[in-house]
């Protein structure tokens, strides 16, 4: 499955790249506080589609996923993963925060594509990604559901809001940008492939760095950590292509039993705010189906 996506992911950049032929690169942002300022106002627009489009109920109650300069102490890290914090479910009156480096074309894959747009980075990391989705979760009335945490879920609804949103229009106003989401999923899918060959030793920590350096592409450091960060955490690299395939398949068993009565929105806030434990599990509460659950417990 993971290849399937894989090679729909590259013909849908190459698709992009070829309608979006002439038009001009996305630039940097000049300075740091330029990008800081853009991307708190795109948080407040993200918000706005959400609920315009009848996505995803925003509450009144939910704070705001706002980014700062890299703070002194997180300064040695470099660019090293994405550091944030993301707020507790003790902390939910609290703005969630992620920190970035000064624009520069020297920097990692991440960081740098937020340098150009920080919408890409902001619907997974951010709203509705991860700060909007764990909040909810931790709002949740559930004691065990607050606390629990599940991978497949947590970064399946990341990796899942990235293409949502692109097809629910956020992007169309900077064609390139999408050209980014769907390197993301190239990302994504390869990650899948790598982690597996980690793990089997098929593949070396350089030998998984390189892989991913010419075939995503990106740079050879973020394509160094990935590696690294994968045969260190075997298996969590896959939760993320295997928590998006779930949900889409549970949106898809949603609609069609559901007919004209379901709703994107009442899907996504059911989604959003059980965020925390297994989509199998949602799946059967909502629609009565438990196929997955009974093949999770070994019975046939």
């Amino acid at each position: 499955m993971a290849r399937q996506d894989w090679a729909r992911a590259v013909a849908f950049e190459t698709y992009e790249r070829q309608r979006n032929a002439g038009l001009p690169e996305l630039a940097l942002f000049p300075t740091l506080a330029a990008q800081l300022a853009r991307e708190a106002a795109d948080e407040t627009r993200i918000r706005a589609h959400l609920e315009q489009k009848d996505i995803l109920t925003v509450p009144g109650w939910l704070r705001h996923y706002r980014t700062a300069p890299v703070p002194p102490y997180l300064a040695p890290l470099g660019d090293w993963g994405v550091n944030d914090d993301l707020t507790s479910a003790t902390r939910l009156t609290e703005d969630g925060t992620s920190y970035r480096p000064p624009p520069s074309a020297a920097l990692g894959y991440f960081y740098l594509a937020s340098a150009k747009d920080p919408r890409p980075l902001m619907v997974h990391e951010g709203v509705p990604g991860h700060y909007m989705q764990l909040a909810l979760s931790w709002a949740n009335e559930d004691p065990i559901r607050r606390h629990y945490y599940d991978s497949n879920s947590n970064e399946g609804i990341g990796f899942y809001a990235e293409e949502m949103m692109l097809q629910a229009g956020l992007f169309d106003d900077s064609p390139r940008v999408r050209e980014i989401i769907y390197n993301f999923m190239r990302l994504r899918a390869l990650r899948v492939e790598v982690d597996v060959k980690l793990a089997t030793g098929e593949f070396t920590i350089p030998e998984a760095a390189k892989y991913l350096e010419t075939t995503v592409p990106m740079d050879a450091h973020t394509a160094r950590e990935e590696a690294a960060s994968f045969a260190s955490a075997p298996g969590q690299a896959i939760t993320y292509e295997i928590g998006k395939l779930q949900i889409l398949a549970f949106l898809t068993d949603a609609r069609l039993r559901q007919g004209d009565r379901f709703s994107l929105r009442a899907f996504h806030d059911l989604l959003w705010k059980n965020g925390n434990v297994p989509i199998a599990l949602q799946r059967w509460e909502m629609l009565g189906l438990g196929d997955e659950i009974r093949a999770l417990d070994g019975e046939r």
